[in-house]
């Protein structure tokens, strides 16, 4: 295991709420991160879909994770996030990358798909900008 993925999993297992989900890091490597959570029956909503704030949360820590694998220890400033279809399977995937990046800012997108019966559908899309730690 790389060392840039082992801090990462580090990280995770000091996030409660990460904990909580059962989010794992995937992949972690400068300008990318992957990360995933099964899909559960406590994680859903009424008609049946992942809760939505469930697809917003991984969104938001993957474009994090790969907004701090260039800068370091981060935050997110701001991310927008589209649904585009209901999550449902058996797994959440969210893939991150960054667009740009300076000293103290990268900006990121995100895909998340679910993964259902061996397929993968894009449920939804992020952009966020992310700012070192302490800026």
């Amino acid at each position: 295991m790389n060392a840039l993925l082992q801090l990462g999993q580090d990280i995770l297992q000091n996030q409660p709420f990460s904990q909580l989900l059962g989010t794992q890091l995937d992949r972690f490597e400068p300008g990318q991160a992957v990360l995933s959570l099964v899909i559960r029956d406590e994680l859903k909503q009424q008609h049946g879909f992942l809760h939505g704030g469930v697809v917003s949360y991984l969104a938001d820590n993957a474009l994090t994770y790969a907004g701090g694998s260039v800068l370091g220890d981060s935050l997110t400033v701001e991310y927008k996030i589209n649904y585009l279809r209901p999550a449902i399977g058996e797994r959440l995937i969210a893939r991150a990358s960054v667009l740009s990046a300076g000293k103290r800012q990268a900006v990121c997108q995100c895909e998340v798909f679910a993964l259902a019966h061996g397929e993968e559908k894009r449920v939804a899309v992020a952009q966020g900008t992310i700012s070192k730690a302490g800026q």
